[in-house]
């Protein structure tokens, strides 16, 4: 039994909405008078009970096991807030029938297309992954117990490719801890499908959570164990050569990391550069981005934080990231390119780079503390015209 104390009668009936009483008493097996006790507090829920129930009105247990009750009015959510609620099961009611999986395929495919290319990624995102997350979710349970093989299959693909947006999308909204679990739900749900693929993708959207969470030793080793394993898995040439050196590039952002220059550029030359040679530009396996030219610009970017940055902006100069699928990475290398400015004193160079950033992806410029860091500094350096246009910037940018 759970305590009779907290106020689970409140939740489930502010959960349960306009939904009819005795609609969703059946939906779960009980008696409409039974549900109406519990709600005025005058029956406990059996946990089996209170577990049916959440699945119903398509919330996690716990939120019925709060120890508030409901306020009379809920502070409006905000758009981040939705995809986190989304993520951790509030979602369509159980008896909902599911998201056919070639409908998840394409809006996954759809948000992933957004999430690369647009420069309002993240107001996008937004607006598309409350309700896509929670789809994805509910088929994938349902999925579960689909004696449908094929379907099954093609669901846990879906979610997997998802989760792997969303430990992006997370990671890069401030939430570490969500990232690691959308992580660990992608590889969780790769494995399900058997899926060679996505198991290494996964492997490689938890090496990026470890660095994000600074632990680059532990990413180091995750990558280089599960490049390993790709290696000797069997999948189509191209696709193997991508994630090995996608993998190849996690371990050596580790390494440098860690200040270990030489092991970085070492691997970053025999390893990644190897992999990358067999792999065109534009393939982007996985959504990796992994090719030649994504090898170039982590060259870039070991020099820039060894403190390289002659020989970093002479190694941007031949580097042109106009073929790449991601401007994601467009924008990552402008913001080496500007921070090696910034390093160099060079403040009207590191303005010039900052406002083409802004007109590449103003909400990357906006969210990026690497970016609004340097403004800041412009402002604090520069003197007359080129303050003013950093302050400008600034304001522009919501951050003064």
């Amino acid at each position: 039994m759970v305590a009779a104390d907290l106020p689970i009668g409140d939740w489930i009936r502010h959960h349960r909405g306009g939904r009819r009483q005795d609609a969703v008493a059946g939906l779960v097996g009980i008696s409409p008078d039974y549900l109406s006790q519990i709600e005025r507090g005058l029956k406990v829920p059996s946990l089996p009970i209170l577990y049916a129930l959440a699945q119903e009105l398509g919330v996690p247990a716990a939120a019925l096991l709060s120890e508030q009750a409901p306020a009379t009015e809920e502070a409006a959510d905000t758009a981040k807030a939705a995809v986190g609620r989304a993520f951790l099961g509030y979602g369509p009611a159980r008896s909902t029938r599911p998201v056919p999986s070639a409908v998840l395929r394409d809006r996954v495919e759809a948000a992933w297309q957004s999430w690369q290319t647009s420069g309002n990624r993240f107001t996008e995102a937004a607006e598309t992954l409350p309700d896509l997350v929670a789809d994805v979710e509910h088929a994938t349970r349902a999925a579960r117990a689909s004696t449908d093989p094929a379907e099954r299959r093609a669901v846990l693909r879906a979610a997997a490719d998802l989760y792997c947006l969303l430990r992006s999308y997370l990671r890069r909204t401030g939430r570490v801890d969500l990232a690691t679990i959308a992580a660990d739900r992608a590889k969780r749900a790769a494995e399900d499908a058997d899926d060679p693929l996505r198991i290494a993708a996964a492997q490689w959207n938890l090496g990026h959570v470890l660095l994000a969470a600074g632990q680059p030793a532990e990413a180091e080793e995750l990558a280089l164990r599960a490049a390993e394993q790709v290696a000797a898995t069997t999948m189509p040439e191209t696709e193997q050569a991508a994630m090995v050196g996608a993998l190849q590039l996690v371990a050596v952002v580790g390494a440098a990391r860690r200040r270990r220059w030489w092991e970085a550029r070492d691997r970053l030359t025999q390893q990644a550069a190897k992999a990358a040679r067999r792999v065109p530009d534009d393939s982007n396996v996985a959504r990796t981005v992994f090719g030649p030219t994504n090898v170039a610009l982590h060259a870039l970017s070991i020099d820039m934080e060894a403190g390289e940055t002659g020989e970093a902006l002479h190694t941007a100069d031949a580097i042109d990231t106009s073929g790449l699928p991601s401007r994601e990475r467009e924008f990552t290398f402008g913001l080496e390119v500007a921070a090696c400015h910034s390093q160099r004193r060079d403040d009207a160079a590191a303005l010039l780079a900052l406002r083409d950033l802004e007109t590449l992806a103003p909400e990357d410029l906006a969210r990026t503390p690497l970016a609004r860091q340097l403004v800041l500094t412009v402002i604090r350096r520069a003197r007359g015209m080129h303050a003013r246009q950093a302050e400008q910037l600034a304001e522009r940018i919501g951050l003064v």
